[in-house]
């Protein structure tokens, strides 16, 4: 194996380790916002049993739990607010990695192939020159 095949080998497996940890990544978020929306649908269950009793038979327990229940899914729901922007911008990020890393490997794969065609014409010359391989 030559060294420009492993080299673009170390690329091929770093290449496939950053889609790993990308994906494990998305995974995380996709987890997060699942357990968010458990929680805020738990809540809301609540608070519509609450919500359903008359307000002539509401207790002062009933009311503050009422209140209660309403910070909470809104801290929740801004929680989750959070979570989206984040992998917004990480998706972002990671859109622009992938520009950086296709011109990178653009560029290394033109010099590679000049260096591979130039390695080609200088054996071809000197076979025509002197009648035998280098």
């Amino acid at each position: 194996m030559s060294a420009d095949e492993m080299e673009a080998e170390m690329a091929r497996i770093q290449r496939l380790r950053e889609v790993l940890v990308r994906r494990e990544s998305e995974l995380h978020f996709m987890m997060d916002d699942i357990q968010l929306c458990k929680d805020i649908m738990k809540l809301k269950q609540e608070l519509r049993k609450i919500v359903a009793v008359p307000d002539a038979e509401k207790t002062k327990k009933h009311r503050q739990r009422e209140e209660k229940l309403l910070q909470e899914i809104h801290q929740l729901v801004q929680k989750r607010d959070f979570l989206v922007d984040d992998a917004e911008v990480e998706r972002l990020r990671e859109q622009e990695e992938d520009k950086e890393m296709a011109e990178f490997l653009r560029q290394k794969l033109s010099v590679t192939q000049s260096k591979s065609f130039h390695s080609r014409l200088s054996r071809a010359c000197f076979l025509f020159l002197y009648g035998r391989d280098l």
